[in-house]
């Protein structure tokens, strides 16, 4: 009969400390990331972004709480995804891109720490302006589109003879709908034809059946632009290349490491990284408005020599001295 009541006992106080533990926690600031890609595509960037609170000295569950939720490239989801944060309540929304950044923005007034912003003077629908933007959001600039050309011009050392260039995008979103034309004019101001490829779905098989019109089009090279739509269906994508023995390049280096044959963009997970240190200024009062739009101050190149292998390549040695990673 003792030792009954000291089972009981012992689980009335487990009971009791685990409900403590919960109400402690509900009281604790909560940052909310909210991707539109999956939930492994924006593994990563949570990853750095945790890693930037810790570095503040922040301790999940004792001083701040985490929370993300990944939409898997289906934009319907999140205004469900947002209410069901907001109700959290979550106090400040770290977002990975201008597309999620806009979304967000139109349906919360929660503050917003958004990566991937455009570098321009002023966007009508985000800020007034880079150094005071003077609304719900603030963030960083990935200089994505701006370095395009960049990509383009280390896919001909590679390739020469290169007369055509795929260009692999979301043609849903109109943010990186006109990424892609960007894109085509830089390709086309190199005396180079464009060959677009408008991706509307995380389908396979429209991924496949798009890169695999690209050697009949007379392109040995694909240009991918990261957004929600191609970075849910990466492996989709680098694996038929693959098959299709089509050099790809990118922005970012988690598209390398899945695959792709060169990225050259920001390190993005030190914008994320930084992105903590916003976050937590604006859950201690900050407002988000007051805080200047950051640009990036890191670049990456990076090469996958296993890709180059799969495909036939023989990557110059010139590329590879400049590679900050040559992934064997």
């Amino acid at each position: 009969m003792i030792g009954r009541r000291s089972a009981i006992a012992a689980g009335g106080l487990a009971l009791a400390s685990g409900l403590a533990h919960a109400q402690a926690e509900r009281s604790l600031p909560v940052v909310g990331f909210l991707g539109f890609a999956s939930e492994a595509s924006d593994r990563a960037s949570v990853v750095a972004l945790r890693q930037g609170f810790a570095e503040l000295g922040h301790v999940e569950g004792r001083t701040i709480v985490i929370e993300s939720r990944h939409a898997e490239g289906h934009v319907d989801r999140v205004p469900a995804l947002v209410a069901e944060m907001a109700a959290r309540p979550v106090g400040v929304f770290v977002v990975p891109g201008q597309a999620a950044a806009r979304l967000l923005h139109r349906i919360t007034r929660i503050p917003i720490v958004a990566i991937g912003l455009p570098p321009t003077a002023s966007d009508p629908d985000l800020f007034q302006s880079l150094s005071r933007p003077g609304g719900t959001v603030t963030g960083f600039s990935n200089f994505a589109e701006e370095l395009a050309g960049k990509r383009i011009e280390l896919m001909r050392e590679v390739l020469p003879g290169l007369k055509a260039i795929g260009v692999l995008h979301n043609v849903v979103d109109p943010v990186f709908r006109e990424w892609g034309v960007e894109t085509e004019a830089a390709i086309r101001g190199q005396g180079l034809v464009s060959v677009r490829l408008g991706l509307t779905s995380v389908d396979p098989a429209e991924v496949v059946r798009l890169v695999r019109s690209l050697r009949p089009a007379g392109a040995e090279a694909l240009i991918v632009i990261r957004d929600f739509l191609t970075h849910s269906v990466r492996d989709a994508i680098y694996g038929t290349a693959i098959e299709e023995r089509i050099a790809t390049v990118t922005e970012q280096r988690d598209f390398a490491e899945a695959g792709a044959f060169m990225s050259y963009g920001a390190d993005m997970r030190d914008l994320f990284r930084r992105a903590a240190g916003y976050a937590d200024r604006i859950l201690k009062g900050d407002r988000p408005g007051d805080l200047p739009i950051q640009l990036a101050t890191k670049l990456e190149f990076v090469v996958n020599q296993r890709t180059a292998r799969a495909i036939g390549l023989v990557v110059p040695p010139s590329i590879l001295l400049r590679a900050d990673e040559v992934i064997e």
